[in-house]
Order: structure tokens, then C-alpha cells, then sequence
């Protein structure tokens, strides 16, 4: 810190901000904006399968099996 105090306050200046747009260019990112990085996660996890529309089957089987036993007590109880 001694070093920037006796050069003039414009080469301080100027060294920071050099080192500041050195430091910047570390945490470069490949996307501009956070929707083009969420489409191309989204894009990548539709390729590995993870949004694949798989048909549950457990609906279906379960509103048989109520209707199945609404029919029945209906048929006890009416």
C-alpha cells in the first residue's frame, strides 16, 4: 500500500483499474444474460431425459377403484 501513496493519485488510478478489469476477466461467463443460461440448462437436462413425460398410471387405477366402490355401497346402501 506504501507503493501506491508515493506514486502520483492518476498511476494509483490507473493501476486499479487495470487490476479491477484483470480481476473481472476471471468470472467471465459464456452467457449474457440468466434466460440464456436457464434455456441452455434446460436444454441440456431435456437431452440427459430428465423432463420426460412419463404416464403414471396410479390416476387412472385409483379413480377405477373409487368408482368401483362408489358403485358397490350404491348398490348396497340404494
Amino acid at each position: 500500500m506504501d507503493s501506491l501513496r508515493r506514486r502520483n493519485p492518476q498511476a494509483a488510478l490507473v493501476s486499479l483499474e487495470a487490476d479491477a478489469a484483470s480481476a473481472r476477466g476471471g468470472f467471465a461467463c459464456m452467457f449474457s444474460t440468466s434466460e440464456e443460461f436457464e434455456m441452455a440448462l434446460i436444454t441440456e437436462r431435456r437431452a440427459q431425459g430428465h423432463y420426460d413425460q412419463r404416464r403414471m398410471r396410479w390416476p387412472a387405477i385409483m379413480f377405477a377403484g373409487c368408482a368401483l366402490m362408489v358403485a358397490g355401497a350404491a348398490l348396497l346402501f340404494g
